[in-house]
């Protein structure tokens, strides 16, 4: 038995519990926290508002590594540890690589966990990245917190922020939740490009939006549309309309190459009507 004093004066006389300490909240309020040390490394194991549920999640945790519990028998009506350190507990104990954010590895791959059944899967490549990124979810999008501000994970296969699943890029294998490099295929690369097939052929339509969307032209790659989306841009911009475009940037041509193509390019007349209106 030990007492906890404040000010010498003794408040409560508690059973002391392995791996569990009490400490005090800046108001003065009393709660306790849980760590272990497992394979000489001292993991903390989160916060709880009683001695009890603190020894019980420190409990937890050591049969956690000496048990062949998995990740689907995680119970949340009946565990104690948060669901993602029992991931991250798991992990080291089957993969001996301990990670803060709920990854499972594999084999060439790993899953970032949200719940038993809710999970993402990433190559291994990745695993130093989100290891120290943690994600979260928001409108159907992934975001990471990186230099002060929310990063859409789709910006690293090269994938614009207001890309569309299944219009400007695809999980080739089905699986929407399979984020595997060899798993993306982009089909839309471009700002204001989008491949048609419904025409017979192949093509590319580039259009802008401004007071409503305004067809540039069908082009025979996608280069020379997303060109002509610059060009579309630069007219709008210059015709007064302050919105601020997001020009392509075009890798592996010269500047020569780029103003030819650009010079080519004739933007529609229905644009080219509306730009005089309002100019």
């Amino acid at each position: 038995m030990f007492y906890h004093t404040y000010r010498k004066m003794v408040i409560l006389p508690v059973k002391k519990l392995p791996g569990v300490y009490a400490t005090t909240k800046k108001d003065g309020s009393t709660y306790y926290r849980a760590s272990f040390t497992y394979k000489n490394k001292h993991i903390s194991l989160g916060s709880f508002s009683s001695y009890e549920l603190a020894g019980k999640a420190y409990v937890e945790a050591c049969e956690l590594t000496t048990g062949d519990k998995g990740i689907g028998d995680y119970d949340p009506d009946n565990c104690f540890l948060s669901f993602a350190k029992w991931v991250c507990i798991i992990n080291y104990r089957d993969n001996n690589m301990y990670i803060k954010t709920p990854i499972y590895m594999q084999d060439r791959l790993f899953r970032y966990y949200y719940d038993v059944h809710d999970y993402y899967i990433f190559d291994v490549d990745d695993l130093f990245y989100y290891s120290e990124h943690s994600i979260t979810r928001r409108g159907g999008h992934l975001f990471v917190n990186e230099y002060g501000m929310q990063t859409n994970i789709m910006s690293r296969y090269g994938i614009h922020n207001y890309a569309v699943c299944g219009r400007d890029y695809i999980h080739m294998n089905g699986n929407n939740r399979d984020y595997r490099y060899s798993n993306i295929q982009i089909i839309n690369r471009y700002f204001g490009v989008f491949r048609q097939t419904d025409t017979g052929s192949e093509c590319y339509l580039a259009k802008i939006h401004t007071n409503g969307d305004y067809i540039i032209g069908r082009y025979d790659d996608e280069t020379t549309a997303a060109i002509a989306y610059n060009k579309a841009a630069d007219y709008v911009n210059a015709a007064g309309i302050s919105k601020d475009y997001q020009r392509n940037y075009i890798e592996d041509m010269t500047r020569e190459q780029y103003m030819e193509i650009y010079t080519k390019i004739r933007l529609s007349k229905n644009l080219i009507k509306y730009c005089r209106t309002v100019s």
